[in-house]
C-alpha cells in the first residue's frame, strides 16, 4: 500500500507536491488509473486513482474518504529531553509515532547535553513514521521547551513523571487507566536533577517507574508508549 501526505487536500481532486509526485511516478512507477492512499495527518484517509501521472505534478481523484481514521478515544502526551546523539531521539519520535502518541515536546533540563533540534527534521521523521504505520494522525510536534517552563504552562490532568532517583514508585502500567489524557516526562541521559523531581511533585505529577532496568531515555519514551497503548487496548 502505497500512502502519501497530503496536509492540505480539500475535495475529490488534488494534485501531489513535486516530491511526492516523483515518487509516486518516477520511483514507484504508477500510471493512469492505480490507486493511492492519501492521508492529511488530521484523521482523514483518502483513497485515491491517478487521473495524469505527471511526475511534477500528478493528478488523483478521490474515490473514497474515511474521516477519523482509526481516532482513538484516549491520548498520550510525551514530554521527553532529546539525546545528545539526535541519531538516537529521532529513532524513538519513529518509533512512538509507529506505537501511538498524540503528541511530543522536547524538553530542556539541567543535565540536557543537547539543547537545540531541528524541528523541521523530526517533522519529516513523524511524517514518514506516519506513512509506514498507516496512520492518518500526525503527531503534534512542539518546539524545545525549558522544563520549568513546561511544568507551568501544563495543565493536564494524568500527568506523570518517570525518573531513576532511588525511592518507591510504582510502575506507570499500574497508576493510568484506560481512555484518559496522559502526560509522561521522561528525562535526559543524566535524568531529571533532584530539584527538578521535586518541583513536578510540588505540581501535581506523580513519580513513575518504567521497571526494574536502567533505560537510555530514547528507551524509555518507546517503553512509555507501549505502556500507554497497552492499557488502552488490554
Amino acid at each position: 500500500m502505497n500512502i502519501f501526505f497530503t496536509p492540505d487536500i480539500s475535495g475529490k481532486l488534488y494534485t501531489l507536491e513535486e516530491s511526492e509526485s516523483k515518487h509516486c511516478v518516477k520511483v514507484l512507477r504508477k500510471s493512469t488509473g492505480d490507486q493511492l492512499v492519501l492521508v492529511d495527518g488530521k484523521g482523514g484517509w483518502y483513497e485515491a486513482s491517478i487521473t495524469d501521472p505527471n511526475p511534477k505534478r500528478c493528478a488523483v481523484e478521490v474515490i473514497r474518504e474515511i474521516q477519523h481514521f482509526e481516532k482513538r478515544d484516549y491520548s498520550l502526551h510525551l514530554a521527553v529531553a532529546p539525546t545528545k546523539n539526535i541519531d538516537r531521539f529521532e529513532w524513538m519520535i519513529e518509533k512512538a509515532t509507529e506505537i501511538g502518541v498524540d503528541e511530543i515536546t522536547p524538553l530542556l533540563c539541567e543535565h540536557s547535553e543537547r539543547k537545540q533540534v531541528n524541528n523541521e527534521r523530526l517533522q519529516k521523521v513523524l511524517i514518514s513514521a506516519m506513512k509506514q504505520s498507516l496512520k492518518a494522525y500526525l503527531p503534534r510536534l512542539n518546539n524545545l521547551t525549558n522544563f520549568e517552563t513546561f511544568l507551568s504552562n501544563n495543565i493536564e490532568e494524568h500527568k506523570f513523571i518517570a525518573h531513576c532517583d532511588e525511592g518507591f514508585k510504582k510502575h506507570l502500567f499500574t497508576q493510568i487507566k484506560p481512555r484518559e489524557r496522559v502526560l509522561v516526562l521522561v528525562g535526559p541521559e543524566g535524568d531529571f536533577s533532584p530539584s527538578e523531581i521535586v518541583r513536578a511533585r510540588k505540581l501535581g505529577f506523580t513519580e513513575v517507574s518504567l521497571g526494574n532496568s536502567r533505560l537510555r531515555t530514547e528507551t524509555a519514551g518507546v517503553v512509555v508508549c507501549e505502556v500507554v497503548n497497552l492499557v488502552n487496548e488490554g
